[in-house]
């Protein structure tokens, strides 16, 4: 079972950076998901799909996957696209879009 190290992402609904300045150790699925009519749940018989561990470094998590012996994929970290913008970018001449008002 491969097990996936990356950085995750900002949440898109806020504005905070909570959360994202670990580093993430999760394993692949092993089998899919299945339905449960009856209840209403989906189960799986992969447990290792629940365990996340989060590091501070990549290093730390790399070194730890080695230790144990389980093959990782290291995902690059993908930098932030920040553009500052301001409220009276909405009201602009020659703004790009619907107007909604």
């Amino acid at each position: 079972m491969v097990a996936r190290i990356y950085r995750p992402a900002k949440n898109a609904m806020q504005s905070g950076l909570a959360g994202t300045k670990n580093w993430r150790l999760e394993y692949e699925p092993e089998s899919p998901k299945s339905f449960e009519g009856v209840m209403g749940y989906c189960s799986t018989s992969d447990m290792k799909s629940q365990i996340k561990l989060e590091f501070d470094t990549s290093e730390e998590a790399v070194e730890y996957c080695t230790r144990h012996g389980i093959p990782y994929e290291l995902m690059d970290e993908q930098p932030r696209k920040h553009r500052p913008r301001t409220y009276a970018e909405n009201f602009r001449y020659g703004r790009i879009g619907t107007w909604t008002h």
